[in-house]
């Protein structure tokens, strides 16, 4: 078996996180493996936290402090962690954004920066940073809107959006705001480069359960993908066999989700059902 990676903690905070999660492991006797399995999860991931090269989800770090019996040292790290700026793979997926020709995107919990309204947008980002500032969200939010541009050049990009049920659900920011992000979406989708899809909960599971996940496509070059697990979990995916693996999920998921028109008579219905929608 070959040796453990060394960890410099002092590399990064998704480093120390790694760095601590490692010695919390091996304080218990455990291996990856063993403790992927009390929380669910693949012992990829779990060598993944520990690299510095993924950060999990609020809920997993919960479950790895318990575990572990950190007493909330974990998790208190973890807390930093969110504090983090935007990712260099954020960054970059906002230039590949920019010159894509065709958008491909499977959304876990909210709908995509691309679609949302100001005020929705307002309203995700306020609980997603509640340590910014009101002038730091106010820019953080034009800076998302300002980023729908791009569907609205000469010529647009294919957008073609898979929404998990919860994203019609899930009631951000009151009926009001909610209503008006559910018509706009179906504003959008009436768009001939946009089409917009609605994946049930009835689907069961499927294959982008670990998160959102982008494909984007370029008239000359290969198609590069961004993932999403969570508030600082991001990751660009350039290499050619892992592309080609994530477009597959990307295809499954779309292969189960409703058609276009029966989607919009799903977000349609979820209006009704926020008292926000008018047949007329």
């Amino acid at each position: 078996m070959p040796a453990p990676k060394e960890l410099d903690p002092s590399s990064s905070l998704p480093a120390l996180y790694g760095t601590k999660l490692r010695k919390l492991r091996e304080r218990a006797g455990w291996t990856q493996k063993e403790l992927a399995e009390k929380v669910y999860l693949s012992h990829s991931r779990i060598a993944q936290f520990e690299l510095g090269k993924e950060i999990p989800a609020v809920e997993v770090s919960e479950m790895l402090d318990e575990v572990l019996g950190a007493d909330g040292d974990l998790h208190d790290l973890w807390a930093h962690l969110r504090r983090l700026p935007p990712s260099d793979a954020f960054r970059k997926y906002k230039e590949y954004e920019a010159k894509a020709s065709a958008i491909h995107q499977y959304q876990a919990h909210c709908v995509p920066g691309l679609l949302q309204t100001e005020a929705y947008a307002r309203e995700i980002m306020s609980h997603a940073l509640p340590w910014a500032s009101a002038k730091e969200i106010d820019e953080w939010v034009d800076a998302r809107i300002a980023r729908s541009s791009v569907l609205r050049k000469e010529v647009p990009p294919l957008l073609w959006v898979v929404l998990d049920e919860a994203v019609i659900r899930r009631l951000v920011g009151g009926p009001s705001v909610m209503g008006a992000q559910m018509a706009h979406l179906l504003e959008m989708s009436r768009e001939p480069h946009i089409e917009i899809q609605v994946l049930p909960y009835a689907a069961g599971t499927h294959a982008a359960m670990g998160g959102s996940l982008t494909v984007l496509s370029f008239g000359t070059g290969p198609d590069v993908v961004y993932l999403e697990g969570g508030l600082s979990l991001t990751a660009m995916v350039r290499d050619r066999k892992a592309v080609a693996r994530h477009s597959h999920r990307y295809d499954l998921v779309h292969a189960l989700a409703l058609p276009p028109a029966e989607s919009r008579r799903w977000i349609e219905k979820a209006m009704e059902e926020f008292g926000t929608w008018d047949s007329n």
